[in-house]
């Protein structure tokens, strides 16, 4: 029997104020680069009217921005998700707790679980995913949330009709969100990511090969006459934009549809770089500590730069005794090098770093004053 589930999502339905032009303009102006792509529309319309678009492209996330050009200014939308599906439910359990393994395939795109690193280089994310029936799958994909580096390789493990475990990806490098493996039969299957720096996954899925699904994706707003609208789309992170007030968008009352409108790559995107270092965050060895260089003395996955090697606490990069654990990070002299590796601690000069100048100011002045006095001092004759 079919299943069908309805997936509404609205940005800004009802404002609780509206938002003047010139700010608006102002707040999209970083907002813009988070979308990959674009579509464009002229409105022809004389009077006000619900514009409806089709998405028959996948969508990884369903954030918008709907900016008339003229101004630059955002405007609300409504978006709606239908899907027609006999898709097998699966659900999901790790070694967290259920309540957060299950946002995994809550088909939130805003939540996430979260697996963190306990003590050591390396955490262990532990993933089970099973399904009342068979699924046939060749694909497992993961979405993560904002600012979070892949993780640095991936085991899948699919549990034959006997009950034993058939490795269907051996253990191997991490090189995007989908994971490829030879087309497999199962109704359990165990997903084991490692990873050198905290892991949150919004959602991970397989592809179901005998489930047949339908699905239609549409955007409304309320257009302007003669405005032309950019409808963003397929961003690479969250976006948040703040909007005025929406009418009811939700009707199917006269609406203007319109044809599946052509893409555009957007030419300002810009791949998320949370810490400006040059480097994507899902390739970033140090997602949110400037490493420009990726230097990984020890090879672990995660950059020096955020690495705690004495394992104090502090990070390498705000550590004042990164090789030696000093989690008071106690600077008598205030030199930046903590007590316990500052093997010139006592010295006076390194206290007060200026004497060293005084004395050597001293003796110069001592020395021109002894050349001014030997130049004065008259000489002696003999008779």
């Amino acid at each position: 029997m079919k299943r069908i589930i309805y997936l509404f999502f609205s940005a800004a339905a009802i404002g609780l104020f509206c938002v003047s032009p010139a700010f608006a303009a102002e707040a999209t102006d970083d907002i813009l680069s988070a979308f990959r792509k674009y579509k464009e529309l002229r409105i022809t319309q004389t009077v006000p009217s619900v514009i409806e678009i089709s998405f028959g492209e996948y969508l990884e996330r369903f954030d918008f921005a709907v900016v008339d050009i003229s101004g630059n200014s955002p405007v609300p939308y409504y978006f709606r998700r239908e899907i027609f599906s006999n898709k097998i439910p699966v659900s999901a359990a790790a070694n967290i707790s259920q309540l957060m393994a299950s946002r995994m395939t809550d088909e939130n795109t805003r939540t996430y679980a979260e697996f963190n690193l306990t003590g050591g280089d390396v955490g262990v994310a532990e993933i089970v995913l099973r399904s009342q029936k068979p699924i046939v799958s060749s694909s497992l994909n993961f979405l993560l949330d904002d600012h979070v580096a892949m993780p640095n390789f991936v085991e899948i493990r699919a549990r034959m009709e006997t009950g034993a475990q058939k490795i269907v990806v051996a253990n191997s490098r991490v090189g995007g969100r989908v994971i490829d493996f030879p087309r497999t039969v199962s109704d359990e299957w165990h997903v084991a990511f490692r990873f050198s720096q905290p892991l949150r996954i919004s959602e991970i899925s397989l592809a179901q090969e005998n489930a047949v699904k339908t699905s239609s994706n549409i955007l409304r707003f309320l257009s302007q006459p003669g405005s032309t609208y950019r409808i963003y789309f397929d961003a690479d992170r969250s976006v948040k934009l703040t909007l005025g007030e929406a009418g009811n968008l939700a009707s199917n009352e006269e609406v203007v549809r319109i044809p599946e409108l052509f893409t555009i790559l957007n030419p300002i995107y810009k791949i998320a770089d949370i810490d400006n270092d040059g480097l994507p965050d899902i390739a970033d060895n140090c997602v949110s500590i400037a490493n420009s260089d990726q230097t990984d003395e020890n090879n672990n996955g995660k950059g020096d730069a955020c690495d705690d090697f004495d394992r104090d606490g502090p990070i390498n990069s705000l550590d004042n005794c990164p090789n030696l654990p000093n989690y008071d990070q106690k600077d008598a002299d205030g030199d930046k090098i903590g007590d316990v590796c500052d093997k010139e601690e006592s010295r006076i000069t390194e206290q007060y770093p200026w004497i060293p100048w005084v004395g050597i100011g001293f003796a110069g002045v001592v020395l021109i004053i002894l050349f001014a006095f030997t130049a004065m001092t008259p000489k002696k004759t003999i008779d």
